[in-house]
């Protein structure tokens, strides 16, 4: 194919930890175009040896770097699946945009770790990469997440609508576009991490589809009520989270064990729910039409509950507005890798909680 001159490619693997999603986006115009897709699942052997990265342990700072040489050799295989089924060679590619996979996000004491060795991925593909994304803006006192709010600001804005996109990804984040207003964004809570762990560990499966296993179980409204009890949804923005602080440990500090298994499901998809609808309630008021992207979109019983925790907002997925709700974050990494490479700031420091406008991320040559 003739490839347009503006290629680049995003990567993000989020803190789900099921995969890898790339993207070959054409950004020469202001709408950013998919051109291909690919997404390679992690083998379980990486999926654990990440997960175990997400606590202290005996030489863990050697593991982290065999861990992210291996997350390179993914993402270079996932690039090169990609640039195959596109029929476009590495060379009209202007970048990577590769977000790491995290494994610690602790903007309270100024750093974040996302793994990968993004010299490796540069070498292997012959591609120019941007990675660490999140550290300019914790050095200016942000919270290096969110960041894709710059880019729904940039692509889905509406002069008239007030308009919400929630990403519905291990954690859930939201972009308020209010109509002539800044735009602001934060992290609400859990979004599918604690349904997919404990269906995990309790079924063997990566995640309950469609949540017909928690639609099976009753909510539990006490246990519910401690959980929601955490300061962190209390909290104002800018916030940000993720597996430090929701991970199972955590809500097996609230269980009694005499739980139903289905019930504690089922109180877990009410919590994901309540605390996003609480969410837009209290910072996004006056929102009209609510867009997901993310695996959890595609939760039928997680979209039902929010219609009705929210029933004066219509809610659809990105589709509609022209953006793939499973391909949103991979497409918005690959802007955020043009804002680099052309060194325009990236970061809203209304999100975020910066000092100041940053550009994000450090470049590796090919």
């Amino acid at each position: 194919m003739n490839a347009p001159s503006d290629l680049y490619i995003g990567i993000m693997s989020g803190t789900s930890l099921d995969g890898i999603d790339a993207a070959l986006v054409d950004l020469s115009q202001d709408a950013p175009r998919l051109v291909a897709s690919h997404y390679q699942p992690y083998a379980k052997p990486l999926k654990e040896a990440l997960l175990a990265l997400h606590q202290a342990s005996p030489n863990e700072l050697h593991q982290a770097q065999l861990v992210g040489n291996w997350l390179a050799r993914e993402y270079a295989e996932a690039t090169h699946a990609l640039l195959k089924k596109a029929g476009v060679p590495a060379a009209q590619v202007q970048a990577i945009g590769c977000h790491g996979q995290t494994v610690r996000h602790r903007p309270e004491h100024g750093y974040t770790i996302q793994l990968n060795n993004a010299a490796r991925l540069a070498e292997m593909t012959g591609i120019h990469v941007v990675s660490d994304f999140r550290s300019r803006d914790i050095a200016a006192g942000g919270q290096g997440a969110p960041l894709v709010p710059a880019f729904h600001d940039h692509v889905l804005r509406h002069p008239d609508i007030h308009r919400v996109i929630l990403n519905i990804g291990g954690i859930a984040n939201l972009t308020n576009l209010p109509p002539g207003k800044n735009t602001t964004g934060f992290d609400s809570g859990p979004g599918n991490l604690l349904l997919d762990a404990w269906i995990t560990r309790h079924q063997g499966k990566p995640y309950d589809k469609d949540g017909v296993w928690a639609a099976s179980g009753k909510i539990n409204t006490v246990l519910l009520q401690r959980l929601l009890s955490e300061t962190f949804f209390a909290a104002v923005p800018p916030k940000s989270t993720g597996r430090d602080l929701f991970n199972l440990a955590w809500l097996e500090g609230y269980l009694t064990g005499s739980e139903s298994l289905a019930d504690v499901q089922a109180t877990l998809l009410a919590l994901s729910g309540d605390s996003i609808a609480a969410a837009v309630q209290r910072f996004c008021a006056g929102a009209k039409d609510i867009y997901l992207c993310g695996g959890g979109a595609h939760n039928a019983a997680l979209v039902s509950h929010l219609q009705r925790a929210l029933p004066q907002c219509r809610i659809q997925k990105t589709e509609v507005l022209g953006i793939a709700a499973d391909w949103m974050e991979a497409i918005a990494f690959a802007w955020l890798a043009q804002q680099t490479m052309h060194l325009r700031p990236a970061n809203l420091p209304a999100v975020t909680g910066a000092k100041h406008p940053c550009v994000l991320g450090a470049i590796y040559p090919a």
